[in-house]
Protein backbone atom coordinates (compact mmCIF):
# COMPACT_ATOMS: atom_id res chain seq x y z
CA UNK A 1 0.00 0.00 0.00
CA UNK A 2 1.06 3.63 -0.98
CA UNK A 3 0.24 5.39 2.43
CA UNK A 4 -1.10 3.99 6.00
CA UNK A 5 -3.96 5.60 5.87
CA UNK A 6 -5.60 4.22 3.12
CA UNK A 7 -7.10 1.00 3.58
CA UNK A 8 -5.38 -1.54 1.61
CA UNK A 9 -7.04 -3.14 -1.43
CA UNK A 10 -6.93 -7.07 -2.90
CA UNK A 11 -7.80 -7.80 -5.96
CA UNK A 12 -9.09 -11.60 -5.86
CA UNK A 13 -9.23 -13.31 -9.55
CA UNK A 14 -11.66 -15.86 -9.09
CA UNK A 15 -13.97 -14.79 -6.48
CA UNK A 16 -16.60 -16.75 -6.66
CA UNK A 17 -14.67 -19.86 -6.47
CA UNK A 18 -13.66 -22.07 -3.79
CA UNK A 19 -10.10 -20.59 -2.74
CA UNK A 20 -10.90 -17.26 -3.97
CA UNK A 21 -13.77 -16.47 -2.06
CA UNK A 22 -12.31 -17.84 0.76
CA UNK A 23 -9.21 -15.74 0.85
CA UNK A 24 -11.49 -12.92 -0.08
CA UNK A 25 -12.95 -13.34 3.19
CA UNK A 26 -9.94 -13.61 5.62
CA UNK A 27 -8.19 -10.72 4.35
CA UNK A 28 -10.94 -8.93 4.47
CA UNK A 29 -11.54 -10.06 8.07
CA UNK A 30 -8.09 -8.03 8.14
CA UNK A 31 -9.63 -4.67 7.11
CA UNK A 32 -8.66 -5.09 2.88
CA UNK A 33 -10.87 -3.52 0.61
CA UNK A 34 -11.77 -6.65 -1.97
CA UNK A 35 -11.70 -6.20 -5.50
CA UNK A 36 -12.46 -8.38 -8.20
CA UNK A 37 -13.01 -8.92 -11.98
CA UNK A 38 -16.66 -10.41 -13.13
CA UNK A 39 -18.56 -11.19 -16.33
CA UNK A 40 -21.45 -11.75 -14.63
CA UNK A 41 -24.06 -9.56 -14.78
CA UNK A 42 -25.30 -7.20 -11.28
CA UNK A 43 -28.56 -9.34 -11.04
CA UNK A 44 -26.23 -12.61 -11.16
CA UNK A 45 -23.53 -11.26 -8.61
CA UNK A 46 -23.44 -13.29 -5.11
CA UNK A 47 -24.12 -11.40 -1.85
CA UNK A 48 -21.17 -11.95 0.22
CA UNK A 49 -20.54 -11.55 3.95
CA UNK A 50 -17.79 -8.03 3.01
CA UNK A 51 -18.04 -5.24 0.60
CA UNK A 52 -16.97 -5.97 -2.77
CA UNK A 53 -16.09 -3.89 -5.21
CA UNK A 54 -16.57 -5.27 -8.71
CA UNK A 55 -15.26 -4.34 -11.81
CA UNK A 56 -16.47 -5.66 -15.32
CA UNK A 57 -13.60 -7.23 -16.96
CA UNK A 58 -11.99 -10.72 -17.54
CA UNK A 59 -9.56 -12.76 -16.39
CA UNK A 60 -8.23 -13.67 -19.64
CA UNK A 61 -7.93 -9.71 -20.72
CA UNK A 62 -4.49 -8.00 -19.91
CA UNK A 63 -5.68 -4.65 -19.83
CA UNK A 64 -8.71 -5.62 -17.75
CA UNK A 65 -6.14 -6.77 -15.09
CA UNK A 66 -4.06 -4.00 -15.18
CA UNK A 67 -6.76 -1.47 -14.67
CA UNK A 68 -8.28 -3.71 -11.71
CA UNK A 69 -4.98 -3.63 -10.10
CA UNK A 70 -4.84 -0.10 -10.07
CA UNK A 71 -4.03 0.66 -6.07
CA UNK A 72 -3.84 -2.87 -5.35
CA UNK A 73 -1.03 -4.24 -3.01
CA UNK A 74 -2.25 -7.94 -2.82
CA UNK A 75 -3.46 -9.75 -6.11
CA UNK A 76 -5.16 -13.77 -5.22
CA UNK A 77 -4.63 -15.57 -8.01
CA UNK A 78 -7.37 -18.03 -7.63
CA UNK A 79 -8.75 -18.69 -10.95
CA UNK A 80 -8.60 -21.07 -13.34
CA UNK A 81 -10.36 -22.91 -16.32
CA UNK A 82 -13.47 -24.26 -16.15
CA UNK A 83 -14.70 -27.95 -16.32
CA UNK A 84 -10.85 -29.40 -16.07
CA UNK A 85 -10.61 -27.78 -19.36
CA UNK A 86 -8.35 -25.27 -21.52
CA UNK A 87 -5.55 -25.34 -19.12
CA UNK A 88 -2.91 -24.52 -21.46
CA UNK A 89 -4.88 -22.29 -23.39
CA UNK A 90 -5.83 -20.09 -20.70
CA UNK A 91 -4.40 -21.16 -17.46
CA UNK A 92 -1.13 -19.55 -18.69
CA UNK A 93 -2.28 -16.47 -20.10
CA UNK A 94 -4.12 -15.61 -16.86
CA UNK A 95 -1.60 -16.03 -14.93
CA UNK A 96 0.64 -13.63 -17.15
CA UNK A 97 -1.68 -11.17 -16.72
CA UNK A 98 -1.37 -11.60 -12.90
CA UNK A 99 2.17 -11.27 -12.96
CA UNK A 100 2.46 -8.10 -15.37
CA UNK A 101 -0.01 -6.66 -13.22
CA UNK A 102 1.88 -7.32 -10.24
CA UNK A 103 4.68 -6.16 -11.54
CA UNK A 104 3.02 -2.84 -12.56
CA UNK A 105 1.48 -1.58 -9.24
CA UNK A 106 4.14 -3.34 -7.33
CA UNK A 107 1.80 -5.99 -5.62
CA UNK A 108 2.03 -9.01 -4.12
CA UNK A 109 0.73 -12.15 -6.09
CA UNK A 110 -0.86 -14.96 -3.55
CA UNK A 111 -1.14 -18.09 -5.49
CA UNK A 112 -2.96 -21.53 -4.48
CA UNK A 113 -1.11 -24.36 -5.22
CA UNK A 114 -1.20 -28.41 -5.83
CA UNK A 115 0.20 -31.77 -6.37
CA UNK A 116 -0.46 -31.98 -9.61
CA UNK A 117 3.66 -31.29 -10.39
CA UNK A 118 4.37 -34.44 -9.24
CA UNK A 119 3.51 -38.27 -10.49
CA UNK A 120 3.08 -41.64 -9.41
CA UNK A 121 7.21 -41.72 -8.84
CA UNK A 122 6.98 -38.95 -6.01
CA UNK A 123 7.68 -40.23 -2.24
CA UNK A 124 5.08 -40.81 -0.60
CA UNK A 125 5.65 -37.44 1.46
CA UNK A 126 6.88 -34.36 -0.08
CA UNK A 127 8.55 -31.41 0.64
CA UNK A 128 8.94 -28.28 -0.93
CA UNK A 129 12.75 -29.51 -2.18
CA UNK A 130 10.72 -32.60 -3.70
CA UNK A 131 11.69 -32.95 -7.29
CA UNK A 132 8.93 -31.86 -9.66
CA UNK A 133 8.41 -34.09 -12.17
CA UNK A 134 4.79 -34.25 -13.65
CA UNK A 135 3.79 -36.59 -16.52
CA UNK A 136 0.41 -35.69 -16.97
CA UNK A 137 -0.63 -32.55 -19.06
CA UNK A 138 -2.23 -30.75 -16.32
CA UNK A 139 0.84 -31.58 -14.21
CA UNK A 140 2.98 -29.71 -16.88
CA UNK A 141 0.89 -26.83 -16.81
CA UNK A 142 0.89 -26.10 -13.48
CA UNK A 143 4.46 -26.56 -13.23
CA UNK A 144 5.09 -23.75 -15.63
CA UNK A 145 3.17 -21.80 -13.75
CA UNK A 146 5.46 -22.11 -10.61
CA UNK A 147 8.13 -21.47 -12.62
CA UNK A 148 6.40 -18.08 -14.27
CA UNK A 149 6.15 -17.26 -10.75
CA UNK A 150 9.86 -18.08 -9.53
CA UNK A 151 10.95 -16.21 -12.59
CA UNK A 152 8.84 -13.04 -11.79
CA UNK A 153 10.00 -12.99 -8.02
CA UNK A 154 13.64 -13.70 -8.64
CA UNK A 155 14.28 -11.77 -12.26
CA UNK A 156 11.60 -8.70 -10.90
CA UNK A 157 11.31 -8.43 -7.93
CA UNK A 158 7.28 -9.25 -7.77
CA UNK A 159 6.53 -11.08 -4.30
CA UNK A 160 4.70 -14.45 -4.58
CA UNK A 161 3.32 -16.16 -1.70
CA UNK A 162 1.95 -19.68 -2.75
CA UNK A 163 0.90 -22.37 -0.89
CA UNK A 164 0.66 -26.05 -1.94
CA UNK A 165 -2.60 -28.03 -0.71
CA UNK A 166 -3.99 -31.04 -1.81
CA UNK A 167 -8.11 -31.63 -2.35
CA UNK A 168 -10.18 -29.12 -1.37
CA UNK A 169 -13.71 -29.44 1.18
CA UNK A 170 -15.72 -26.96 3.05
CA UNK A 171 -18.80 -24.84 3.12
CA UNK A 172 -19.45 -23.99 -0.20
CA UNK A 173 -17.12 -25.63 -2.47
CA UNK A 174 -19.68 -27.62 -4.39
CA UNK A 175 -17.52 -28.20 -7.42
CA UNK A 176 -14.72 -30.70 -6.08
CA UNK A 177 -14.12 -34.31 -5.07
CA UNK A 178 -15.89 -34.35 -1.62
CA UNK A 179 -19.17 -33.06 -2.65
CA UNK A 180 -19.45 -34.32 -6.21
CA UNK A 181 -18.37 -38.44 -5.63
CA UNK A 182 -17.46 -39.03 -1.22
CA UNK A 183 -20.28 -37.23 0.07
CA UNK A 184 -22.59 -36.49 -2.84
CA UNK A 185 -25.73 -35.13 -1.60
CA UNK A 186 -24.75 -33.42 1.63
CA UNK A 187 -26.57 -33.87 4.53
CA UNK A 188 -28.78 -35.82 3.00
CA UNK A 189 -26.76 -38.13 1.78
CA UNK A 190 -27.77 -41.96 1.24
CA UNK A 191 -24.40 -43.44 0.90
CA UNK A 192 -20.60 -42.55 0.92
CA UNK A 193 -18.58 -43.12 -1.73
CA UNK A 194 -14.61 -44.51 -1.20
CA UNK A 195 -12.54 -42.74 -3.60
CA UNK A 196 -9.21 -44.69 -2.53
CA UNK A 197 -8.00 -48.37 -1.68
CA UNK A 198 -7.94 -49.04 2.07
CA UNK A 199 -4.21 -48.26 3.12
CA UNK A 200 -4.20 -45.50 0.48
CA UNK A 201 -3.29 -41.81 2.10
CA UNK A 202 -5.13 -39.16 0.25
CA UNK A 203 -4.62 -34.79 1.15
CA UNK A 204 -7.36 -33.19 1.67
CA UNK A 205 -7.69 -28.90 2.36
CA UNK A 206 -10.35 -27.40 4.26
CA UNK A 207 -10.53 -24.40 2.50
CA UNK A 208 -11.46 -21.77 5.53
CA UNK A 209 -8.35 -23.18 7.08
CA UNK A 210 -6.10 -22.56 3.87
CA UNK A 211 -7.26 -19.18 3.33
CA UNK A 212 -6.30 -18.49 6.94
CA UNK A 213 -3.00 -19.58 6.47
CA UNK A 214 -2.80 -17.43 3.50
CA UNK A 215 -3.88 -13.95 5.24
CA UNK A 216 -1.75 -14.78 8.28
CA UNK A 217 1.53 -15.29 5.78
CA UNK A 218 0.10 -11.38 4.32
CA UNK A 219 0.96 -10.30 7.87
CA UNK A 220 4.28 -11.32 7.60
CA UNK A 221 5.06 -10.56 4.11
CA UNK A 222 7.56 -8.51 4.68
CA UNK A 223 9.95 -10.54 6.22
CA UNK A 224 9.07 -13.30 3.84
CA UNK A 225 11.84 -13.86 0.87
CA UNK A 226 10.21 -12.70 -2.59
CA UNK A 227 9.37 -16.33 -3.83
CA UNK A 228 7.77 -18.17 -1.03
CA UNK A 229 6.12 -21.69 -1.74
CA UNK A 230 5.06 -23.60 1.23
CA UNK A 231 3.24 -26.66 1.74
CA UNK A 232 -0.28 -27.29 3.58
CA UNK A 233 -0.86 -30.68 5.58
CA UNK A 234 -4.52 -30.06 5.73
CA UNK A 235 -6.31 -33.38 6.89
CA UNK A 236 -4.76 -36.06 5.91
CA UNK A 237 -6.58 -39.35 5.44
CA UNK A 238 -3.55 -41.60 6.27
CA UNK A 239 -5.68 -45.21 5.89
CA UNK A 240 -8.05 -44.39 2.89
CA UNK A 241 -11.51 -44.15 4.85
CA UNK A 242 -10.95 -41.55 7.67
CA UNK A 243 -12.95 -39.33 5.53
CA UNK A 244 -15.87 -41.08 4.68
CA UNK A 245 -15.81 -42.55 8.31
CA UNK A 246 -16.27 -38.82 9.80
CA UNK A 247 -19.19 -38.13 7.47
CA UNK A 248 -20.87 -41.23 8.95
CA UNK A 249 -20.15 -40.01 12.17
CA UNK A 250 -21.28 -36.42 11.61
CA UNK A 251 -24.55 -37.78 9.83
CA UNK A 252 -25.15 -39.97 13.00
CA UNK A 253 -25.44 -42.64 10.29
CA UNK A 254 -22.38 -45.65 11.06
CA UNK A 255 -25.19 -47.87 9.07
CA UNK A 256 -24.65 -45.71 6.07
CA UNK A 257 -23.72 -47.83 2.92
CA UNK A 258 -19.60 -47.19 1.84
CA UNK A 259 -19.61 -47.69 -1.91
CA UNK A 260 -16.47 -48.06 -3.80
CA UNK A 261 -16.29 -45.30 -7.09
CA UNK A 262 -16.97 -47.24 -9.76
CA UNK A 263 -13.86 -46.03 -11.64
CA UNK A 264 -14.90 -48.21 -14.43
CA UNK A 265 -17.46 -46.08 -15.58
CA UNK A 266 -15.62 -43.13 -16.04
CA UNK A 267 -13.18 -45.26 -18.30
CA UNK A 268 -15.82 -46.47 -20.37
CA UNK A 269 -17.16 -42.77 -20.22
CA UNK A 270 -13.89 -41.87 -21.54
CA UNK A 271 -13.62 -41.58 -24.98
CA UNK A 272 -17.21 -39.43 -25.15
CA UNK A 273 -17.06 -36.91 -22.76
CA UNK A 274 -13.96 -34.77 -22.02
CA UNK A 275 -14.55 -34.44 -18.32
CA UNK A 276 -14.36 -37.70 -17.80
CA UNK A 277 -10.76 -37.68 -19.25
CA UNK A 278 -9.38 -35.24 -17.85
CA UNK A 279 -10.47 -36.60 -14.62
CA UNK A 280 -8.85 -40.05 -14.97
CA UNK A 281 -5.57 -37.86 -16.62
CA UNK A 282 -5.21 -37.95 -12.38
CA UNK A 283 -6.28 -40.79 -10.85
CA UNK A 284 -2.65 -41.86 -9.85
CA UNK A 285 -3.60 -39.49 -7.31
CA UNK A 286 -6.40 -41.93 -5.65
CA UNK A 287 -4.30 -44.93 -6.34
CA UNK A 288 -1.05 -44.18 -4.53
CA UNK A 289 -0.32 -42.02 -1.04
CA UNK A 290 0.63 -38.63 -1.00
CA UNK A 291 1.06 -36.00 2.43
CA UNK A 292 2.37 -32.96 2.51
CA UNK A 293 5.11 -31.81 4.77
CA UNK A 294 4.62 -28.80 6.49
CA UNK A 295 7.14 -28.56 8.70
CA UNK A 296 8.64 -25.52 6.70
CA UNK A 297 4.96 -23.60 7.69
CA UNK A 298 4.73 -24.42 10.74
CA UNK A 299 8.10 -23.17 11.23
CA UNK A 300 7.61 -19.69 10.33
CA UNK A 301 3.43 -19.36 11.82
CA UNK A 302 4.47 -21.64 15.07
CA UNK A 303 1.32 -23.82 13.36
CA UNK A 304 -0.99 -24.25 10.66
CA UNK A 305 -4.43 -23.37 11.13
CA UNK A 306 -6.49 -26.83 11.61
CA UNK A 307 -10.02 -27.00 11.77
CA UNK A 308 -11.10 -30.50 13.75
CA UNK A 309 -12.06 -32.82 11.35
CA UNK A 310 -15.54 -33.59 12.47
CA UNK A 311 -16.55 -29.47 12.77
CA UNK A 312 -14.74 -29.40 8.91
CA UNK A 313 -16.75 -32.29 7.35
CA UNK A 314 -19.76 -30.59 9.35
CA UNK A 315 -19.36 -27.40 7.50
CA UNK A 316 -18.65 -28.88 4.25
CA UNK A 317 -22.13 -31.10 4.05
CA UNK A 318 -24.03 -28.21 4.95
CA UNK A 319 -26.18 -26.89 1.79
CA UNK A 320 -25.21 -23.89 -0.26
CA UNK A 321 -26.99 -21.04 0.82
Amino acid sequence: MSHHSQTPVALVLGLTGAIGGAVAAALARRGFAIRTLTRRPAADRPALGFAVDWRDGDALDAASVRAAAEGASLIVHGVNPPGYARWREDALPMLAHTIAAAKAVGATILFPGNVYVYSSASPAIVSETTPRQPVTRKGQVRLEMEQMLEQAAHEHGIRVIAIRAGDFFGPGVGNSWFAQALAKGGMAATSVQRLTQPGIGHAWAYVPDLAETFARLVDIRADLPAYTMLNFAGHYDATGQDMTDAVRRVLGRSDLPVKALPWIMLWIGAPFVRFMREVLEMRWLWTQSLALDNRRLVGLLGAEPHTPLDDAVKAALQPVS
